[in-house]
């Protein structure tokens, strides 16, 4: 998969993500009634203590990361940037960043709430695919970057 492909995958993903979480905020604000989740778990999960995060509910947090992953990815996408290893960085560091929240926020979901939200599920598996890609994109850029000359030499 080239660059390119890669970074519009990611921001097609992080867009995506962005209005599953852009979804939970609105609940959490009072706007949109009962999520329509199926199982009933999502209102378990939503009301926890849990869903709090330094004040603000979970899911802004998620649209605040997916919105900044999707301008990364965009601004990446620019010609002069597809060669250049540091998008690339960049988004491997936020991705791992979303990935290691999400981590968090599913072991509450299993062993501190005892319910599973299938928005929470979707966002997790949309993370952790971005997460998969831009470690991909590093490890390609990797590869691909010359070897370092030893000034010494």
């Amino acid at each position: 998969m080239t660059a390119l492909r890669q970074r519009q995958t990611i921001a097609v993903l992080a867009l995506v993500g962005f209005f599953v979480a852009l979804y939970l905020w609105l609940h959490a604000l009072g706007v949109g009634g009962p999520l329509k989740c199926g199982t009933g778990a999502c209102e378990t999960v939503q009301t926890s203590p849990w869903a709090v995060f330094l004040g603000f509910p979970v899911a802004f947090y998620g649209v605040v990361g997916y919105g900044a992953l999707f301008v990364v990815a965009i601004v990446a996408m620019r010609p002069a940037a597809l060669g250049r290893r540091g998008w690339s960085s960049m988004l491997f560091a936020m991705a791992s960043l979303g990935l290691l929240f999400t981590l968090y926020l599913t072991y509450a979901e299993l062993f501190l709430i005892h319910a599973i939200c299938r928005w929470c599920v979707t966002s997790a598996t949309i993370i952790t695919v971005i997460w998969v890609l831009t470690f991909l994109a590093l490890r390609t850029d990797r590869a691909a970057s010359p070897p370092r000359q030893d000034p010494q030499a």
